[in-house]
């Protein structure tokens, strides 16, 4: 492993009809969001695991017990965990801390990025060792896909508008009042809209024509 003494984290929530990509609903209907969430979840932890650069831990929501997660987790290699906090924010912050008791740096990405790579995640994890605090890369709605921390910063999880076009440019504020240097990778997309589906072919891999 390029980086054996960081960690990823990926973000994942039991795959339930109606309780997963429900802004896919509309298009797809309960059943087939929730199908073309499994999807992305498997082809995420396949990529990320595949690279090889630190180890995983899936952050699973509510818990950890579905069949899905375990079969990841054997296939994988990875590490089961479950998310603490009522809200995002106390989650993805507890998490990390968490995983600072055997980590010096993190990766927490969700479960939904189609277009992210291995190198998107290596780039990440070099400019923390090179000595960036925070490194994020945004996303196109104004959110963003990956954060990366080389200590736990509450105030990055704290009352921040989750699902709102502002949480990039509110985590570019806060790590600049606080005097962190942030790095900033390419701007990225998530999958959360109908319109994000023509980004998609058949077998749910990404196409970029648009």
């Amino acid at each position: 492993m390029r980086f054996p003494h960081a960690r990823i984290l990926i973000f994942a929530r039991t795959p339930e009809p109606g309780r997963v990509k429900t802004r896919l609903i509309p298009a797809l209907g309960a059943a087939g969001a929730c199908a073309l969430y499994v999807r992305c979840l498997r082809d995420t932890v396949a990529r990320v695991c595949g690279a090889g650069l630190a180890p995983v831990t899936l952050c699973c929501t509510p818990d950890a017990d579905h069949p899905l997660f375990r079969e990841l987790a054997a296939r994988h290699g990875l590490d089961l965990a479950v998310q603490q906090g009522s809200d995002l924010g106390t989650r993805m912050h507890r998490a990390a801390v968490e995983a600072f008791r055997h980590a010096d740096a993190a990766v927490l990405i969700g479960s939904d990025i189609p277009p992210l790579r291995a190198h998107h995640l290596a780039d990440g994890l070099e400019r923390l060792y090179r000595g960036d605090e925070v490194v994020m890369a945004p996303a196109e709605d104004g959110g963003y896909v990956l954060l990366g921390l080389r200590r736990p910063r509450p105030a990055l999880f704290r009352d921040m508008p989750w699902g709102s076009d502002r949480v990039a440019a509110l985590t570019r504020d806060r790590c600049r009042a606080a005097g962190l240097p942030l790095g900033e990778l390419e701007t990225l997309w998530d999958l959360d809209r109908p319109e994000d589906l023509r980004r998609l072919d058949g077998e749910g891999k990404v196409t970029y024509s648009t």
